[in-house]
């Protein structure tokens, strides 16, 4: 009978994502190489878990497959045996390509729902791999036309390999999907509409773990199940998020024991706010080479704020205003208009054009202004 069992338990890596049309290759490649590599060398886990979306989009890049190629050597070189699933981002066969051979390596690479159902004996336990699947293709996979939702038909995929359980072993469950009333962020979406596409959490509770993926914010869904979440930060709405890797240990009997390995990244994503000086100062200062954005919360426009604080914010994503955003939300009066248009004019000429602004220009450009309006109009 099998003591104890560890895993390292990972999702998401979306290898080839871009953010803000920036790509994320060389922040993915420092998580495998600096992170999740000396991990395991470290903590020497009984097998690595990986919960889906391999790749950021089913026709992958050629360096995000050389990334992957990297990984699969090192992993290789270790001998560390690694379950990996397709999720709603990949392309199936694409990953599938040599799967057998791979496996004869302890590299498990389950794309379909005939493998699904076929345990992988990792020591002592039974490693059931479901790739993501639309509710479709499990009807027609186990015969059942009347099976309606995410919910039913992962139940019923969870009865189906129940009945392979074995007796004194340890049963882990790798699957990609949305378990009902976890939290989302805007770099992934709910597939479906009406909660169609809901798993609930006790569809996971005959497993001794149920290592998931697809959200990116890593939290539990029910007593044995997690999701890892993704190891980078995939938007802004993420800046909040304390990435990790979860290693978890198992023992007949017990409840999962999880450890969250803080992930230390290359950049980092996050959001500024403040007035313009103060920022310019503060990069200035120490340049920032994080992925930022910023937001002005000055009581003027500000001309050009990205270009001139790229320099010192060399990895900008975007900057907004306040000002702006105030300036939008509702149709100012006359008077309103007027200080507003003055605030730009003077604010071009000091900030454009270097000059202070002189007695009378202001007068003559509201004048201009309200001619060009009255032929408008």
């Amino acid at each position: 009978m099998v003591n104890r069992l560890k895993f390292l338990h990972i999702a998401d890596l979306h290898l080839g994502r871009l953010l803000y049309g920036r790509s994320l290759i060389e922040d993915q490649r420092h998580f495998l190489f600096e992170n999740l590599l000396p991990a395991i060398d470290r903590h020497k886990p009984d097998g690595v878990l990986i919960a889906g979306d391999l790749y950021d989009r089913p026709v992958a890049s050629t360096e995000a497959i050389a990334l992957f190629d990297a990984l699969l050597d090192a992993l290789s070189a270790r001998q560390v045996p690694t379950v990996v699933i397709s999720g709603n981002h990949d392309g199936p066969e694409r990953i599938a390509v040599g799967a057998k051979m791979l496996a004869r390596f302890g590299i498990h690479i389950v794309t379909s729902l005939d493998a699904a159902f076929q345990p992988i004996e990792l020591g002592g336990a039974q490693i059931f791999a479901l790739p993501y699947f639309d509710n479709a293709q499990m009807r027609a996979f186990l015969g059942d036309e009347t099976l309606r939702g995410a919910g039913a038909c992962m139940r019923a995929a969870v009865e189906k390999m129940e009945a392979q359980f074995a007796p004194g072993k340890l049963h882990v469950l790798v699957a990609h999907c949305f378990a009902a009333g976890a939290s989302t962020s805007d770099s992934e979406s709910r597939l479906f509409v009406g909660g169609a596409g809901d798993v609930p959490t006790d569809c996971f509770a005959p497993f001794d773990y149920a290592a998931l993926g697809h959200l990116h914010a890593a939290q539990s869904a029910g007593s044995t199940a997690r999701y890892a979440g993704s190891p980078l930060k995939y938007s802004v709405d993420e800046a909040h998020q304390k990435k990790s890797m979860t290693l978890v240990t198992l023992e007949p009997g017990a409840a999962p024991q999880i450890e969250l390995l803080p992930v230390t990244p290359l950049h980092d994503v996050k959001r500024l706010n403040g007035k313009f000086d103060d920022l310019l100062a503060a990069g200035t200062a120490q340049p920032d080479g994080d992925y930022v954005e910023i937001l002005l919360e000055d009581d003027a426009p500000v001309f050009c704020p990205a270009d001139r604080l790229r320099p010192y914010y060399p990895n900008l994503l975007s900057v907004r205003s306040t000002w702006f955003l105030k300036a939008g939300a509702a149709a100012p009066s006359a008077a309103a208009q007027n200080r507003d248009r003055t605030a730009v004019f003077d604010g071009f000429l000091r900030d454009i054009c270097g000059d202070e602004p002189q007695a009378g220009d202001t007068e003559l450009f509201l004048e201009i202004m309200r001619e060009l309006e009255a032929k408008e109009a």
